[in-house]
């Protein structure tokens, strides 16, 4: 593949449709086409890593190709490479919008480059960028009616999927290795393979209201303190609290050291040795390699100590139930290297005065639309019932009263049934002591 070429337009590289690539990146090819990119096209090559990059065969100006949409559907990382120029481009602003909705449905890992740009004029549109917005809405201000609806709606996303983006921390080129270049693509190809090489969790299929419910979190654990921090996500059975803490974990994992999610440690710690094999799998997250054979808890303790001293790690303790289970596990948050984060995930806010947990997290009921939606999606594979059963999927989301398991446990079971059968199995539900809605699912399962 040839190297990158100075283009007008928002810049990729294209080869064979049927090679499976690892990144889509994207760039405003004006401005970094023949230098930086070039050279970290070739670091990329020389790593192994299967890149799409630029490519003459891209007619300037048009629409995505179904060969883009391809190759940013086979990526598991997208680079967007912010520059100056950057925000000029309408390609380049689509092509952001089309790339922050892949990582808001599917989890697409996203790494932003600002390439001598302030990540506040992204995240803002101020500078440069807000120069560039100003020349587009002024362009469009002539138009009327729909057309300038559309327009307006058009830039409306743009400004969104900026700031989303530069939310997301990424690489600066200034504020890192005193801006050589050359050991600036080296930071990012390591940060790539990191990406690359570790598995990111499986959240939800339609992960409806997770988003949201996550910022706050994303803001603390990339909050840039020195203190060792813990946070606990709680609240009832089947309301998200897992979803929201895999969802957290794969976008941030990458901006530490090391990391580490040991899942359902209720389940885990009652199985013989239970603790002690999470002990055993936290090391070796820890150790990034098998971990040695540990007989006892009080013989994994000290080994933990050594491996979360040295090193900047996240650490997530899911469906915690007994404090035993965070002190076999975490110790004390003095052995923590500074800048680590801890999460845990519990149905027992009781537990939380006990560890002295800093920061709380309540994670709260679907609203209405958000209910519709996920019980839409699992009951008639869409965002809103199917003709004749709005009033029927209305009563179910009263059962359900928010809680994201029943709603998608009752749409998958009802996936499919005539309406008889979902008047049938609603009025049994409704006619059940009052209790919650789970256990109702479970006595007639």
């Amino acid at each position: 593949m040839a190297a990158a070429t100075a283009i007008d337009q928002c810049a990729f590289s294209s080869s064979p449709s049927q090679r499976h690539y690892q990144v889509f990146l994207t760039f405003r090819g004006q401005d970094v086409g023949k230098t930086f990119i070039s050279h970290l096209y070739k670091a990329l090559a020389q790593a192994g890593i299967i890149t799409f990059l630029d490519d003459d065969q891209i007619q300037r100006g048009e629409d995505l190709t179904i060969e883009l949409q391809k190759a940013l559907e086979q990526s598991r990382i997208s680079v967007v490479v912010f520059s100056k120029d950057y925000a000029s481009s309408r390609w380049c602003l689509d092509e952001v919008v089309k790339i922050v909705e892949r990582m808001r449905s599917f989890r697409q890992v996203i790494l932003p480059i600002f390439y001598d740009l302030d990540p506040s004029h992204v995240r803002k549109q101020t500078g440069a960028v807000g120069e560039a917005f100003a020349k587009h809405e002024k362009e469009f201000e002539v138009e009327t009616g729909v057309r300038r609806a559309e327009w307006t709606d058009r830039i409306k996303k743009w400004r969104e999927a900026l700031t989303e983006a530069a939310n997301l921390g990424g690489k600066v080129l200034e504020n890192e290795v005193d801006g050589y270049e050359g050991r600036f693509i080296q930071e990012i190809i390591k940060v790539i393979e990191r990406k690359l090489n570790h598995t990111v969790l499986n959240v939800a299929p339609h992960p409806i209201g997770i988003d949201a419910r996550v910022k706050n979190i994303n803001l603390w654990i990339r909050d840039g303190s020195t203190e060792v921090g813990l946070l606990a996500i709680y609240g009832m059975s089947g309301i998200g609290k897992s979803a929201i803490a895999k969802t957290a974990y794969n976008l941030n994992f990458d901006q530490f050291d090391c990391s580490s999610f040991l899942a359902n440690i209720r389940k885990a710690s009652e199985q013989p040795n239970g603790l002690v094999r999470l002990q055993r799998q936290l090391l070796s997250d820890m150790l990034k390699r098998e971990a040695e054979k540990i007989y006892n808890v009080d013989e994994g303790l000290p080994r933990i100590k050594t491996a979360v001293s040295c090193k900047r790690v996240l650490i997530v303790l899911d469906d915690v139930d007994r404090l035993d289970q965070m002190n076999a596990v975490i110790g004390r948050r003095q052995w923590f290297y500074p800048g680590s984060k801890i999460i845990i995930t519990t149905r027992h806010e009781q537990l939380l005065k006990a560890h002295d947990v800093h920061e709380k997290y309540k994670v709260k009921e679907l609203d209405d639309k958000e209910s519709l939606q996920l019980f839409s999606w699992h009951a008639y594979g869409q965002d809103h019932p199917a003709e004749g059963y709005a009033e029927l999927s209305q009563r179910v989301l009263e059962l359900c009263g928010g809680i994201p398991l029943a709603l998608q446990t009752l749409g998958s079971s009802m996936s499919g049934s005539s309406i008889d059968v979902w008047e049938s199995a609603i009025k049994k539900l409704e006619a059940m002591p009052d209790c919650h809605i789970l256990k109702k699912l479970k006595m007639t399962s």
